[in-house]
């Protein structure tokens, strides 16, 4: 009575673990065997791809084949069939249990070729052993050429003319041994109180003599040298010394002051430019000192030797002139105001220059009117507030041009050229168009700007309007 028993137990318990190995509804019918059926839909492998048979289910089932091939060549003749209900129903039940577990197993070896096979690597836990590297990501590098390699190189850089940056590493005497420019002395003082830079330019020795107009050999007459001070990168507001006539050895003893503010100092670098007076040609540069502040304690102040050094500017700047252009329609009037100009090249050696501009105003290639400011005395930033008015009908105003010279007043010869410009139809260049371009888009309002001077042959090469004036 015990032993059907059992075996009716074992395979419902071989039947649940099963269940819960292949059937997804194990928790509502595995019990009562209902929910493991042979369709694909409701086999679900939840074991390790692709699903293995547990050892122990195939030792159960082996077990099981034996028992019942025994049980069945033994039993059957010997045991007398009996018509009671309990012995009937445990047989059957044994037998529909063990033929359910083969029938299933069966099914789960017949589909296991057809599970789907995921390549799934390993993941490997704990500390890398000492021959495994640990690998980093690469990084995507381009590839140079021997000859996109060298063309990178800016041979400028590497250079060792005047204008390189070796003279940084070079003591004074070293440059002065090796450009022979001469040295120039010169004292800075900072006033907290006032907020004021103070700039001494004392004396200069040793300047090398002028060179004569063709360059072919130095004149062996002395230079007539003078000093512009200014503070970079601000050029436009800069000092300038007297002229000090015929001599190699200046001494200046000027000061100059600088309305700055103490940080604003520190960021800047002093620029000292010695020059070369020459009434007849452009002025010459001799040579340069640049000291940067931050390097100086401007509140103690000092004095310094400074050897000069070639300058990339060899050609000096002529002055700025300020004006304002205004056009009037209805009454067809070009009204001119020439306000004021700064740092003018000097003409007269003694006292500095007696400055005036010319205005003349050209309708296409003919000239028309002529008119002029008075003349300052002994100043290169004069002060002038003085209007013209040329009258230029609105249909001949796109042929007009107004040329702007100044001059430095010589009583005993002809006056001292020093700069012009040109604006209108025949500008000089892109500052002078785009003033007129304004003026005539303003509508009855003044425009002011200003204008770097240029020079008499670089005015006639661009502007044909430069031509027709003197």
């Amino acid at each position: 009575m015990l032993e059907p028993l059992n075996e009716g137990f074992l395979s419902r318990i071989s039947d649940l673990l099963l269940c819960r190995w292949t059937c997804r509804h194990c928790c509502q019918k595995c019990y009562e065997s209902s929910c493991c059926q042979s369709s694909e839909d409701e086999v679900e492998i939840l074991g390790p791809f692709p699903a293995q048979t547990p050892p122990w289910l195939l030792a159960s089932r082996s077990s099981d084949k034996d028992g019942d091939s025994v049980h069945t060549a033994s039993e059957v003749p010997l045991t007398p069939r009996t018509d009671s209900p309990d012995r009937r129903c445990s047989s059957s039940d044994t037998s529909k249990s063990t033929y359910s577990l083969t029938r299933r197993i069966s099914s789960l070896e017949s589909r296991r070729p057809s599970s789907p096979l995921i390549d799934i690597k390993p993941i490997e836990f704990g500390v890398l052993s000492a021959k495994k590297e640990p690998i980093q990501p690469s990084v995507l590098r381009r590839t140079y050429t021997p000859d996109d390699y060298f063309r990178k190189f800016e041979p400028r850089l590497y250079s060792l003319d005047a204008n390189s940056d070796d003279v940084d590493f070079l003591t004074d005497a070293e440059i002065l041994s090796k450009y022979q420019l001469g040295m120039l002395h010169f004292s800075t003082q900072y006033d907290l109180l006032h907020n004021q830079l103070t700039v001494r330019v004392i004396e200069a020795r040793d300047l090398p003599p002028p060179i004569s107009h063709d360059g072919a050999r130095q004149d062996m007459a002395h230079s007539n040298p003078y000093v512009k001070i200014c503070l970079l990168p601000d050029q436009k507001n800069s000092k300038q010394t007297g002229v000090k006539r015929k001599t190699q050895k200046p001494v200046f003893e000027e000061r100059y002051t600088f309305e700055i503010p103490f940080l604003e100092a520190q960021r800047r670098t002093l620029l000292l430019t010695v020059l070369d007076f020459d009434k007849f040609s452009r002025h010459c540069v001799i040579g340069k000192v640049a000291v940067p502040l931050c390097e100086v304690d401007l509140v103690k102040g000092g004095h310094w030797w400074k050897a000069l050094i070639p300058s990339s500017q060899n050609e000096v700047e002529l002055g700025e002139l300020l004006l304002s252009l205004n056009y009037l329609p209805s009454a067809g009037r070009l009204n001119v105001d020439v306000i004021r100009a700064k740092q003018l090249l000097q003409t007269d050696v003694s006292q500095g220059s007696d400055p005036f501009v010319k205005i003349q105003l050209v309708h296409g290639l003919k000239l028309v009117k002529t008119k002029k400011t008075s003349f300052l005395r002994g100043t290169i930033d004069p002060f002038y507030n003085e209007s013209f008015s040329f009258k230029v009908p609105q249909e001949e105003l796109e042929n007009a041009s107004l040329v702007f010279t100044v001059f430095g007043h010589n009583m005993k010869s002809s006056n001292d050229f020093i700069g012009r410009i040109v604006i209108g139809q025949y500008s000089s260049g892109a500052s002078e168009s785009n003033h007129w371009r304004r003026m005539l888009n303003a509508h009855r309002t003044a425009v002011e700007q200003w204008h770097s001077l240029r020079s008499r042959a670089e005015c006639d090469r661009v502007s044909p309007a430069s031509l027709e004036v003197t």
